[in-house]
């Protein structure tokens, strides 16, 4: 029978398949050669001591316990063409499981997008990096995909318990990822490798007999006697369907206050909110490998690290080891920061959201939007950003130990945001109970990893996209509103996930409910 192992081995040798299958046969007491197959079925890094260990979860197959590799195949999606309809607004992982799930159950998901396709996007990305020049309904947030497609790609979440990762990730798999990510512990797919996934899952979708329409902002939800009909675009079209999953993302402020004038009941959320800070790869290497040099072996160190400051928590969001910070306004007249990873993230640079987790009482000079509160507290920092950067998408900058010393840093160095930076003392875009925190945390950061704290690192303001600043309440079994039948609030912007997987699940399990309420 075959045997399941935890081992722990050098980089080298997790590296070698000859050298791996030694160490395990010493390790079983067998001869090498009498081992026919190892399947690693997860891996870690443990970068605790000094000598670095992989850790490893495998399958032994000894001569004689036959094996056959698992082929993963998607579902046996049937066509969906003249079955009953389903509106799903927003085509980011939410929106795109959703449907896919729809189709699977047996029910037409028409997919409305306000922005462009996956490829489409691409030219309003470089407008924004190279001209300041930002399209409201195609940015980094928002087209096919959604944020999470030029964002990185990560598919790490701590989420288990909000359902079937495994499924997801093995989806993924079988639209064309790497197989990796069933294995790592932390997985991650790429920038440069999502977008033809992505494309392949929408022509899934209308190969089965769904609609997806790009370029179709939704401007209206109809609704009569508490319950959904339909919706209307910005070209004048109605859509018709009395079940609607709203899956639109965590910055699409119009939705949030379409459904405040329309009184369909929102609340304020609190979320969290900080800088990006850059560093060189290679000092984040240096610190988290304990070496000079991190070798072939060793990918681009990643970090976490959460410290409470001042009664709040101050963390990294979103790390990209190897990568870059994006601009990801979603309107003129405002200054957003990101980051993402190529899947070899082999650039020179590493960079992470710092964030300050913020409390429902610190919207209150915002008290006059209501539910929009946070979501005007969170506008106005990314205004004065704007402003403070010279009015372009340039992001205020500051190095680091400058900016914890209250000093206006004397030249900021080229770093890997396109659009360029402006010097500014950071203290002037946060309040300064913010500002106050992110000084007193860095310093506490500087004592966990030694050398984090260098006028190396360069911060960049603001990073405030980390979650949405509205929850749309639903049911907690049936998952429609609370108020509205027929809709059903879904993924980040609904206030429901934090991530592409966790995103992906919400909108499977939004599909899964719509199918149950249409056979009662």
């Amino acid at each position: 029978m075959p045997q399941e192992l935890l081992i722990q081995v050098s980089p080298e040798i997790a590296a070698n398949e000859s050298l791996l299958k030694g160490f395990v046969a010493n390790k079983i007491k067998v001869a090498a050669h009498s081992i026919h197959h190892i399947v690693i079925l997860k891996r870690s890094i443990d970068a605790r001591q000094k000598a670095i260990k992989i850790n490893l979860k495998v399958v032994v197959y000894l001569d004689g316990e036959p094996f056959q590799e698992r082929l993963l195949e998607l579902p046996d999606y049937p066509n969906v063409a003249n079955s009953q309809e389903v509106i799903v607004v927003g085509a980011g992982p939410a929106g795109l499981f959703a449907a896919l799930q729809l189709v699977e159950l047996g029910l037409k998901p028409i997919v409305v997008e306000r922005g462009k396709d996956v490829r489409g996007r691409r030219r309003d990305l470089k407008a924004i990096n190279r001209d300041h020049i930002v399209d409201g309904d195609s940015n980094y947030c928002f087209g096919e995909g959604g944020a999470g497609t030029y964002s990185d790609g990560k598919l790490y979440t701590r989420s288990k318990k909000r359902g079937d990762v495994t499924r997801i990730l093995e989806l993924l798999v079988a639209f064309g990822a790497t197989p990796d990510i069933l294995v790592d512990a932390h997985p991650h797919i790429g920038t440069n490798k999502l977008p033809q996934i992505i494309q392949d899952i929408r022509e899934k979708i209308i190969e089965c007999g769904g609609q997806v329409l790009f370029e179709t902002r939704v401007t209206d939800i109809l609704i009569k006697n508490n319950e959904v009909e339909g919706v209307v675009t910005q070209k004048g079209d109605t859509i018709s369907a009395n079940k609607l999953i709203l899956a639109t993302g965590h910055s699409a402020r119009d939705i949030f206050e379409l459904l405040d004038k329309k009184k369909i009941f929102i609340e304020a959320k609190a979320f969290a909110l900080g800088v990006r800070a850059e560093h060189p790869q290679s000092l984040i290497d240096q610190i988290q490998y304990s070496c000079d040099y991190r070798g072939e072996l060793l990918p681009p160190a990643p970090y976490s690290i959460v410290k409470q400051v001042g009664g709040r928590g101050m963390y990294s969001f979103c790390m990209c080891p190897g990568g870059v910070i994006a601009p990801c306004a979603t309107s003129p007249g405002e200054v957003v920061t990101n980051g993402w990873s190529p899947s070899k993230r082999d650039q020179a640079t590493a960079n992470s959201g710092i964030v300050i987790e913020l409390k429902l009482e610190d919207f209150k000079p915002f008290a006059k939007f209501g539910p929009l509160a946070g979501m005007e507290f969170q506008k106005s920092i990314e205004k004065k950003a704007w402003h403070l950067a010279g009015e372009t998408q340039k992001v205020p900058a500051q190095r680091m130990v400058d900016f914890v010393q209250n000093k206006v840093s004397s030249e900021i160095p080229k770093t890997s945001y396109v659009p360029g930076t402006t010097s500014v003392e950071m203290g002037q875009v946060f309040p300064s109970f913010l500002s106050q925190i992110l000084r007193e945390g860095f310093s506490e950061f500087g004592k966990s990893m030694k050398g984090y704290l260098t006028n190396e690192a360069i911060l960049h303001a603001p990073e405030s996209r980390t979650s949405s600043p509205v929850r749309i309440p639903r049911d907690g079994i049936t998952y429609e509103h609370l108020q509205i039948k027929g809709l059903y609030p879904c993924g980040e912007g609904a206030g429901y996930a934090g991530g592409i997987i966790s995103a992906a699940i919400d909108g499977e399990k939004c599909a899964l409910m719509i199918a149950e309420s249409l056979k009662r």
